[in-house]
């Protein structure tokens, strides 16, 4: 792998010099570390394929508009995180390598994949960019998009990649302008928590903060085909099926309780995440820019997970999700703003997080040379933790990206595969 350019990309016009305000949300989600993420596309027989010059100047163009993600991160006079308007511009790297795409296999995340064909991230916390971009060619013509983005969660960072590659197609007027503004998810005067968010407490039977020293893991990408996640969905006693997100996140946590061989009478969490967007009273605006999800969860006994239908743990996911509120979510603000924030995470042996991208534009990154044939996150944190994505070609296909302790991974497969064949 070699380092052929290294610039910095700044916005093609003057762009507003202003802090921004951050929330507790983006302070709890946002600000801890660069989301590493990856693109893979194959040659259309362009000789022009993935020009670098194209890139960066609609990259140039799309931070115009995008303007906070070319300042910095900074700790602001009062101590909390703030971004910096500045206008300085984000890392641009051009890599070759003369590796074919075979080098990494099926692109499973991991440190190696990560560390590869995403930009390095010397450190997350401020000061610091908050957007590094690296295009890797490989020796077969196929190119990787690595991306490591800070302060916006998933659906905001689609937003920002979607404008990038308008304006790399020849589109001159973005269709939604981002909209910056924090305050309208500012805590309340005075602070007040209605809710038990036990999502944010420290388990009682956890030691150790497990994302900052996990157990040894491993991640696989396994997918579930269309008939296959269509007979999830009608795996219950109801009328009416499960959605495509509970059917497989159920499925998910059915199957690592299996795998991990605990006693039934073992307490089991799923945590997942919802977005506040929509929720809020008033909504937020769709084209909100900034982290605005919450944690929430689903708990039982592993004997009831394993020795029940999906339906069970359908109900307990469906609970967890329609309980997020406008008010759950201000008394979650109110929670962060009154230091509950332990800046930790923890996951006991029993419990799950997994993180649901379906109906994600990922597949319409399309800078003018094709949609891309695989989005991947580059790495995992720990085991227990998954995503939940599309499978490309609109073939109503889907893949969960999972991480698993290393002992629990050839189990979980078992588990998640059984019982297709029939």
């Amino acid at each position: 792998m070699e380092v052929t350019e290294a610039s910095i990309v700044i916005p093609s016009e003057d762009t507003p010099k202003r802090k921004i305000w951050l929330s507790n949300f983006d302070l709890t989600f946002g600000v801890r570390e660069h989301t590493p993420s990856i693109y893979l596309y194959r040659p259309n027989g362009d000789p022009n394929f993935f020009t670098v010059e194209t890139l960066k100047s609609s990259l140039s163009k799309a931070l115009v508009h995008f303007y906070p993600l070319a300042g910095r991160l900074e700790v602001g006079e009062d101590g909390r995180v703030e971004i910096n308007c500045t206008g300085e511009g984000v890392l641009f790297t051009v890599v070759q390598s003369e590796y074919g795409v075979e080098k990494f296999g099926d692109f499973a995340p991991s440190d190696e994949l990560r560390q590869a064909l995403v930009p390095p991230v010397a450190s997350s916390q401020p000061p610091c960019m908050l957007l590094m971009v690296q295009v890797t060619f490989f020796k077969g013509g196929e190119v990787a998009l690595g991306l490591a983005n800070h302060a916006a969660d998933g659906r905001s960072s689609f937003h920002f990649i979607k404008t990038w590659t308008d304006i790399a197609r020849g589109m001159s007027d973005i269709s939604l302008p981002p909209f910056f503004d924090r305050t309208l998810v500012r805590a309340r005067s005075p602070p007040t928590v209605t809710v038990d968010h036990i999502e944010y407490k420290k388990p009682k039977n956890s030691n150790s903060n497990t994302f900052m020293a996990p157990p040894p893991f491993v991640t696989s990408i396994l997918t579930l085909t269309k008939n296959q996640v269509s007979a999830l969905k009608r795996s219950t006693n109801r009328e009416k099926p499960l959605s495509t997100f509970k059917a497989v996140i159920a499925h998910i946590w059915r199957s690592a309780c299996v795998a991990r061989k605990l006693a039934p009478n073992h307490d089991t969490r799923l945590y997942t995440v919802a977005d506040v967007r929509s929720r809020l009273s008033p909504p937020l605006p769709g084209a909100y820019f900034g982290n605005a999800i919450l944690r929430t969860s689903g708990d039982a006994k592993v004997g009831e997970i394993v020795s029940n239908a999906l339906e069970l743990a359908g109900e307990k996911i469906q609970r967890a999700v329609a309980r997020v509120d406008d008010e759950y979510a201000r008394s979650l603000i109110d929670y962060l703003e009154m230091g509950n924030d332990e800046r930790e995470w923890f996951l006991t042996e029993g419990d799950l997080l997994v993180i649901s991208w379906l109906g994600m534009p990922i597949y319409e990154v399309d800078f003018g040379w094709g949609k891309p044939e695989f989005m991947t996150r580059a790495n995992m944190f720990c085991g227990g933790v998954g995503y939940i994505l599309d499978s490309p070609g609109g073939s109503g296909d889907v893949s969960v990206v999972m991480a698993m302790e290393i002992e629990n991974m050839e189990g979980f497969k078992k588990a998640f595969y059984q019982g297709f064949e029939d």
